[in-house]
């Protein structure tokens, strides 16, 4: 069914069983000292065990000082390392894959607190393991001091401008620092190669230090390292060539490459390099024996051009790695944004790259690959795009806990995930809604060994999700309640739709237990004067098409996701929209990446923000708002009223139950509104524990 996705190709010397390719994406599994933990190689192994010919773990740190972009990421830094990675290495290709390690170190995208602070913690935590916890504890106060720039500054080929997401001091290298570390990179390579990695990958993407080098807008050098194109190189090449003359020229080498750092899309055209440039540099790695070209795009800076959000379409970019295949004649790996297997076939159809890359692809659904081999790709449970990895990550790593998916949530506990005790046969439990959260609950209760029958007042599932998806550019939101349902129904979970439960009729069935997942009413304060008015609507009636407006003046209240969706909307529909916020700045506790994604569609339209501005009525043709700092009031014109305030749980059925004593839990939304991630993790927590 897709044969080239299965069939074998080599980089270099290694042969690789099939095309597909799990790339780095970092997730705290490690530990301080940079080892793998079991934790860590059971998470690979899956993703080995379902299907993936390649495997290249998260970043891996080539020193101790200041290489260092999370205490629990890999280390090859140390002669040490070398034993602990061997296991890792056997159990890899025991399930079938080989395995590439990628090194890395963070550039000017590092954190001042990391800076030479490894040598330390790493024998006080062998010797007392709880210190890390005392770490954690003091790191958001390191966090503010960095913000503070009291802090140490990080190594960048040369000052000036800081990232847009990292440090927040910098220091140029000397040249002195500069081959000390191409010669940690050359020698973590070695011990790669010892330990029995089959190849190595040199991250010199997503605005790290080797792209930093690369670039003149962060290499401003005026040494040998610096300045003409064979400059900018020289830092790079010397490390291919190490690697090659240490290694052999025969171990297989792979540079992850950004193509094209996309500064144009961010609105600074002609800053920093285009794909133009791109193609030189990949042509010229090529000549220096690099075995494959790994391409990826922009830096930290256009943050959303290298990990992209739902928004995005699937192939946006693949034609980076068409260009860069059509310049070079080794192998091209590219991740592309793809999401489907027939997708993944059709790109190698159509020349674009020889092997498909994709991390959180295998993050949300391990068994991607063997799902796709076998013929039957509508199981495979798909990534959306949520950005839930990449927020749980970076927000986890700061308390020592690891990254999650809003989807899987088996990650970092595969093996207790697969030996869930099957606890719950010869009873029934009834799920009250069928979103997010009331799906993730049938099937952790399914995967307990309940009978489970889920009941849906609606005619289809979906809840809030079907809300979410009817945004601008936000459809692909539906594919995870079509997923969860697949895999519900395999399990044998029993949907009945078009149902309205009641307390009376939900207790006749004499269930075990009953779980509450019937989402959330859109808030709408009875405080506001005015606020019954027919002109006043909530954001779904927006987004689901219930409410059409157009040509009108209107407010929006509330400049969270949803509001900004929301105005999206009504901006496109033609309407001139004034968004009023009580916080400081707009979408108060968003992921920054689905800001700059809404904002650079709704920036165009002129769209006015109110912020630190509350609303305190609404009249006929306006509405009354309160600046809080000065306290003044004014009017603002407006024909509608769109309110995006956020949910109400809808937990008066799960009160009346426990009053009839049944034994009930409140999930997700009807708990405590939030994210799919959150109703999905919420639903299996309270899942597991029932």
């Amino acid at each position: 069914m897709f044969d080239l996705l299965f069939s074998p190709m080599n980089i270099g010397t290694m042969t690789v069983k099939n095309r597909v390719v799990m790339n780095a994406a970092e997730f705290s599994l490690g530990q301080t000292d940079g080892t793998p933990t079991e934790k860590m190689i059971r998470y690979y192994e899956a993703r080995a065990k379902g299907g993936v010919g390649l495997i290249i773990p998260g970043i891996c740190r080539v020193n101790d000082m200041g290489a260092t972009s999370t205490f629990t990421q890999l280390s090859m830094a140390r002669d040490w390392h070398i034993a602990p990675m061997a296991i890792m290495a056997d159990r890899i290709h025991a399930a079938g894959a080989k395995l590439c390690i990628q090194l890395h170190h963070p550039g000017r995208q590092g954190y001042a607190s990391a800076i030479n602070s490894l040598p330390v913690v790493i024998p006080i935590q062998r010797k007392f393991p709880g210190v890390m916890n005392l770490m954690f504890k003091a790191t958001p106060a390191l966090m503010a001091m960095e913000q503070k720039k009291i802090c140490q500054s990080v190594q960048s080929p040369s000052g000036g401008e800081l990232s847009a997401h990292g440090a927040t001091r910098i220091h140029s290298m000397s040249k002195k620092a500069v081959q000390n570390l191409r010669d940690d990179f050359i020698a973590a390579a070695v011990r790669c190669k010892k330990a029995g990695v089959d190849a190595v990958e040199l991250h010199g993407t997503h605005g790290y230090i080797i792209q930093q080098f690369l670039s003149p807008n962060t290499n401003r050098r005026t040494d040998e390292y610096g300045g003409s194109f064979d400059n900018r190189m020289r830092f790079l090449t010397e490390i291919v060539t190490g690697v090659k003359e240490q290694c052999g020229s025969d171990y297989p080498l792979i540079v992850r490459l950004t193509a094209d750092e996309m500064y144009d899309r961010i609105g600074h055209p002609g800053k920093g390099y285009g794909l133009e440039e791109g193609k030189k540099i990949a042509k010229r790695l090529e000549e220096l024996g690099v075995d494959a070209i790994d391409v990826s795009s922009a830096c930290y800076d256009a943050y959303n051009f290298w990990l992209e959000p739902t928004s995005f379409e699937p192939g946006w970019r693949a034609y980076l790695a068409k260009a860069i295949k059509e310049t070079v004649n080794i192998p091209v790996i590219a991740a592309n944004f793809i999401r489907s297997p027939e997708q993944a076939e059709r790109q190698l159809e159509e020349g674009y790259q020889d092997f498909i890359g994709s991390a959180r692809n295998f993050i949300c659904d391990p068994d991607w690959a063997n799902k796709a081999a076998a013929g039957k790709p509508e199981s495979i449970r798909r990534c959306i795009g949520c950005l839930h990895c990449i927020k749980s990550f970076i927000e986890n790593a700061t308390v020592g806990k690891t990254g999650e998916c809003a989807l899987n949530v088996s990650v970092g506990i595969e093996k207790e995930y697969a030996e869930m005790p099957k606890v719950g046969v010869g009873k029934t439990v009834l799920v009250v809604g069928a979103g997010p959260a009331g799906l993730s609950a049938a099937i952790t209760l399914a995967r307990r060994g309940y009978t489970v029958n889920v009941l849906e007042k609606e005619a289809v599932p979906g809840g809030q999700v079907n809300v979410a998806a009817s945004g601008p550019h936000k459809d692909k939101l539906h594919w995870c309640v079509e997923d969860l349902v697949n895999e519900a129904e395999a399990l044998g979970v029993k949907f009945e739709y078009g149902v309205e439960a009641t307390a009376e009729s939900l207790a006749e069935r004499s269930p075990y237990a009953v779980v509450i997942a019937a989402g959330g009413t859109p808030v709408r304060p009875r405080s506001i004067p005015g606020i019954a008015q027919a002109h006043v609507y909530t954001a779904p009636e927006i987004l689901t098409g219930k409410v059409s407006l157009t040509g009108k003046k209107v407010a929006v209240i509330g400049s969270g996701l949803t509001g900004l969706e929301t105005t999206e909307a009504l901006n496109e529909a033609g309407n001139e929209v004034t968004v009023v916020e009580m916080a400081k700045t707009a979408a108060p506790g968003a992921w920054f990446q689905f800001v700059d994604d809404s904002m650079s569609r709704i920036e165009p339209y002129g769209t006015r923000f109110m912020l630190n501005t509350a609303l305190c009525a609404i009249g006929e043709d306006h509405i009354t708002v309160q600046d809080l700092k000065t306290k003044r009031r004014s009017f603002i014109p407006a024909d509608a009223v769109v309110l995006a305030m956020g949910v109400r749980p809808n937990n008066a059925l799960a009160e009346e139950l426990r009053e009839k004593g049944v034994k009930t839990v409140t999930v997700g939304d009807a708990d405590r509104g939030g994210t799919i991630g959150h109703a999905v993790h919420d639903a299996f927590e309270k899942a597991l524990a029932l």
